[in-house]
């Protein structure tokens, strides 16, 4: 069964501007564009400065194009004469570019994090590797709440799951969708569902939407 409440799932503030930090590093996803352009007029606001030192990289989705309206998100950021702004087709070529910016970027850098949970777990994953402190690291969670779900099995990862059970893409096993975290791994833990009992399984339920 499920566990609400698991001390090991993240929980994360509201984005704010950190003026202390020198540069600015701005990851996102799809909703993610909201918190992102709040905290860009926050630094607008309060030291125009600083937006030449701002760096975004963005992941499009329906959604931001949505509540973007005629102007996409990405056109906004442009709007907001930030530093650089590039925009990606997927989540794997944006962490490839982190990942090359993280090992360029120079002391007093500030990341700020905004998307849905699946994709704030690989980018602070990331970040952990680069040895980043929770000091320099802001993260709002916001849109989809599917789930990367870890097979305990055949370690392999299921991506995008929406359901409280999931065949595995690796071993294909029939796996309970738990509420452990693992914020080394950027997922959810996977147990098989009929270990005990091979082929009878819990109705299938949509319940990360």
């Amino acid at each position: 069964m499920l566990v609400t409440g698991i001390k090991s799932k993240p929980v994360y503030a509201p984005l704010q501007a950190d003026l202390r930090g020198r540069y600015h590093l701005m990851l996102g996803m799809d909703a993610g564009a909201a918190p992102l352009l709040r905290v860009i007029a926050e630094m607008r606001a309060a030291s125009a400065q600083s937006l030449k030192n701002t760096r975004v990289l963005f992941v499009p989705g329906t959604r931001a194009m949505l509540e973007a309206g005629a102007t996409s998100a990405v056109e906004q950021f442009e709007a907001a004469a930030v530093g650089d702004v590039q925009a990606f087709a997927g989540t794997a070529a944006l962490l490839e570019r982190f990942r090359a910016v993280l090992g360029q970027s120079l002391m007093g850098t500030r990341l700020y994090v905004a998307g849905p949970e699946s994709f704030m777990g690989l980018v602070m994953k990331i970040a952990l590797e680069f040895n980043l402190n929770k000091d320099e690291i802001r993260a709002e969670e916001c849109g989809t709440l599917a789930r990367r779900v870890y097979c305990i099995h055949c370690r392999a990862t299921t991506e995008n799951v929406r359901t409280n059970i999931v065949r595995c893409v690796g071993c294909d096993s029939w796996l309970l969708v738990r509420d452990h975290y693992s914020r080394r791994l950027a997922a959810y833990m996977g147990v098989m569902v009929d270990a005990e009992a091979p082929g009878e399984l819990p109705p299938l339920k949509e319940v990360f939407l």
